[in-house]
């Protein structure tokens, strides 16, 4: 069930049967001296591509790149401005509309994509207004698949206060169980880093959190944990699906 698989015969097909499609989406940054650059991709696609293969929902590409300036004093990150997001998601909606998919359900694996993917929705919605767009009926969501209920509820039982905001236990678990080969021990230096804001540029944020962390102690991540958050959010993801798409 993954557009990058299917031919457009068989797109063709699907949508003859369901018009609705799931899209992760996440980030390329730091996530702490043992969380993978790619964590923030890494998470809402694995989650995407089990609730495809499950319940037999699409899932488009992965969108790997996001808001991620305030990470830039760090190796690897790549980031997005708004600008450039907000045009990629209108044209990745157009085109999946043009097609007939009317419900397109965004899996996101990084808070601060929310707000401008917030504001690309109300750009597509007023282009559509204004311009009295006839045709298909169009419905965006975003589903955060680190703050479902049932991933919550977990993180809270392994981690308490020790998952904190940025390079979390519980999403560099969950990135640990989609790639065991990548898993890093490594001693954390305060145990719980700093907490605070990361409304800032990035050689702020760098002197603020100097080993990219955010009150989190990812020491406590472990495949196993990792199981058990893909389990969850699983769950979480195909339960806010239904609703959103009217499969109840």
């Amino acid at each position: 069930m993954r557009l990058q698989h299917a031919t457009w015969q068989e797109v063709e097909a699907y949508l003859a049967r369901e018009t609705g499609i799931i899209v992760p989406i996440g980030s390329t940054e730091q996530h702490g001296p043992n969380g993978l650059v790619g964590t923030d991709a890494i998470c809402p696609e694995t989650v995407a591509w089990e609730v495809g293969e499950r319940h037999g929902v699409l899932v488009a590409p992965t969108q790997n790149l996001g808001m991620a300036q305030h990470h830039l004093a760090f190796p690897g990150t790549i980031s997005l401005r708004p600008s450039t997001l907000i045009a990629v998601l209108r044209d990745t909606v157009q085109s999946l509309s043009r097609h007939g998919f009317t419900h397109v359900f965004f899996l996101n694996g990084h808070g601060g994509n929310i707000a401008t993917m917030s504001a690309a929705f109300a750009e597509i919605y007023a282009e559509r207004s204004l311009q009295q767009a006839q045709g298909n009926e169009l419905h965006l969501t975003t589903c955060n698949w680190f703050i479902g209920p049932r991933v919550r509820e977990l993180a809270e039982a392994l981690y308490g206060d020790a998952e904190g905001t940025h390079a979390t236990a519980s999403e560099v678990a969950l990135s640990w169980f989609a790639r065991p080969e990548a898993v890093k021990q490594v001693e954390m230096s305060p145990r719980i880093a700093p907490r605070g804001s990361a409304q800032c540029d990035a050689d702020e944020f760098r002197r603020r959190f100097p080993d990219g962390r955010m009150g989190s102690d990812p020491s406590l991540a472990s495949v196993e944990h990792g199981k058990r958050f893909f389990e969850a959010s699983v769950d979480d993801v195909w339960e806010a699906y239904q609703t959103f798409s009217g499969r109840e």
